[in-house]
C-alpha cells in the first residue's frame, strides 16, 4: 500500500471508529440526564440506579482485556464487527425496558458491546497512526464529547415531550448503519483461531516497574472520579442547586462542549511535550473546580466552574491511553491497553455506586469532596514521577 493510500485508509478508519464511538457514547450519556426520569418511572432509589450503572461499568471493564488480547492474536476487525452487533441489541433493549430487571439486562448487554469495541478500535488507530498517536486518540476520545453534547440536547427535549426510552432505538439504528459502512471500508481479514489469554504475562509486564504501577494507580483514581461525577452531575444540580431538568441537561452539555476542544488539543500537546506534565495540570484544575462547585449556587458561576472542571479532567483521557500505548510492545498493544483500561474502568465502575450511596445516606458535598481528594492524590503520584524523572525532557 502506497503512503498516500495508507493515509487515506487511516483517515477513513479514524472517521468510522470515531463516529461509532461518538454514537455509542451518545446512547450511554443519555442515561445521565435521563436518570431522574428513569428513577421515577421505575420506582428505584439513587443507590439502586448507581449500582445498575456500576454493573454496566464492571461488565465494560471486564471485557476490556480479552477484547484487546484477542484483537492482537486475531485482527481488530474480528472484534469490532461483533461489538457493533452487540451494541445494536443493547440499545434496542433500552427501548423496551418495563422494569428494573430489563433495565439491568439492557445495561449489561450494552456494557459488553462497549467493551468489545473500545480496545480494538483504539488499537487499530495506534496501528495506523504511529507518529501522531496522541492526535488520533484525542480525536477518537472527543467522540465522547460529541455524544455528550447530543445527549444533553436530546434529553432536554425528551424529558419535556416524550418517554425516557424514546431516544434509544434511533441510537441502535445509527450504529447498524455505521457497522455497514465499516464493513464496506475494512481491509483487514476476519479470523477466528484457537488461542489462549496470557493475562499473567500481560499483568506482570505492566506492573514490573514501580513507575508503571504508580501510573496505573494515578489514572485509576482519575477514572474513579469520572465515574462518580459524570453519572450524577445532572441529578446533583437538580437536587442540590434547584436547577430544572432542562437547565441541568444544558449545564451537563458544557462539559462535553469543552471536551470536544480539549481532548484533541491535549493529545497533540502530549505528542510534542510531556504527557504526564499535562495530565498533572489537568488533575489539579479539576480538583479545585470540583471543590468549588459544591459551595456555590448561582447558575452563572456554576456554568463557569463546570467549564473549568471539564478543562481539567478532559485532558486525562487521550493522555492515559497514549501513555500506556507508548510503553506497550508492538505485538501486544491491545492486551496492554485492555488490561490497563480494565483496571481504570473497574475503578470507574465503583464511582457511581460510591456517589449514589454517599448521596443517599449523607450528601453530595461529601461525595464530591472525596472525589476531589482522589484527584489530588493522583496528581501527587504523577508529580513525584515527574520530579524523579532523569531524562529532563519527557516524563513519559
Amino acid at each position: 500500500m502506497s503512503e498516500d493510500a495508507h493515509d487515506q485508509y487511516a483517515t477513513r478508519m479514524l472517521a468510522a471508529v470515531s463516529l461509532g464511538w461518538a454514537v455509542l457514547q451518545f446512547g450511554r450519556m443519555l442515561l445521565s440526564p435521563l436518570l431522574p426520569a428513569i428513577i421515577t418511572d421505575l420506582g428505584i432509589t439513587e443507590a439502586t440506579a448507581g449500582i445498575v450503572l456500576a454493573a454496566f461499568q464492571i461488565v465494560y471493564a471486564v471485557t476490556q482485556y480479552p477484547s484487546g488480547e484477542f484483537s492482537d492474536q486475531w485482527t481488530r476487525a474480528t472484534l469490532i464487527m461483533p461489538a457493533f452487533a452487540v451494541l445494536v441489541i443493547g440499545f434496542a433493549l433500552f427501548d423496551i425496558v418495563n422494569g428494573l430487571g430489563m433495565f439491568v439486562v439492557a445495561a449489561v448487554v450494552t456494557g459488553i458491546g462497549k467493551g468489545l469495541f473500545s480496545i480494538p478500535s483504539r488499537a487499530l488507530l495506534s496501528d495506523l497512526f504511529t507518529t501522531n498517536r496522541g492526535r488520533a486518540l484525542g480525536i477518537y476520545a472527543a467522540g465522547t464529547d460529541v455524544g455528550g453534547i447530543a445527549a444533553a440536547g436530546v434529553a432536554t427535549v425528551t424529558v419535556t415531550y416524550a418517554s425516557w426510552r424514546t431516544p434509544f432505538l434511533p441510537v441502535a439504528i445509527l450504529l447498524g448503519i455505521l457497522a455497514t459502512w465499516y464493513v464496506f471500508m475494512n481491509r483487514e481479514r476476519y479470523a477466528l483461531e484457537r488461542t489462549t489469554l496470557d493475562i499473567g504475562g500481560t499483568v506482570s509486564g505492566l506492573i514490573q516497574h514501580s513507575r508503571q504501577r504508580e501510573t496505573l494507580i494515578a489514572f485509576a483514581l482519575f477514572y474513579f472520579m469520572v465515574g462518580g461525577v459524570v453519572n450524577f452531575y445532572p441529578t446533583y444540580l437538580t437536587q442540590t442547586k434547584d436547577f430544572s431538568a432542562e437547565l441541568a441537561s444544558l449545564t451537563f452539555a458544557l462539559i462535553f462542549i469543552v471536551g470536544l476542544i480539549i481532548k484533541p488539543s491535549a493529545g497533540m500537546l502530549g505528542d510534542r511535550l510531556s504527557r504526564i506534565g499535562i495530565a498533572i495540570t489537568g488533575l489539579l484544575i479539576a480538583a479545585v473546580a470540583l471543590s468549588v462547585v459544591t459551595v456555590i449556587s448561582t447558575p452563572i458561576y456554576i456554568w463557569i466552574i463546570t467549564s473549568i472542571l471539564a478543562i481539567g479532567y478532559k485532558t486525562g483521557f487521550p493522555l492515559a491511553d497514549a501513555i500506556i500505548l507508548d510503553g506497550a510492545p508492538s505485538d501486544g498493544m491491545g492486551a496492554d491497553l485492555g488490561a490497563a483500561r480494565a483496571l481504570f474502568l473497574g475503578a470507574n465502575a465503583i464511582g457511581p455506586a460510591y456517589v449514589g450511596i454517599v448521596a443517599t445516606y449523607a450528601n453530595y458535598e461529601i461525595a464530591f469532596g472525596g472525589l476531589a481528594v482522589c484527584l489530588l492524590f493522583a496528581a501527587g503520584i504523577l508529580a513525584r514521577q515527574r520530579i524523579n524523572s532523569t531524562d529532563g525532557v519527557r516524563a513519559d
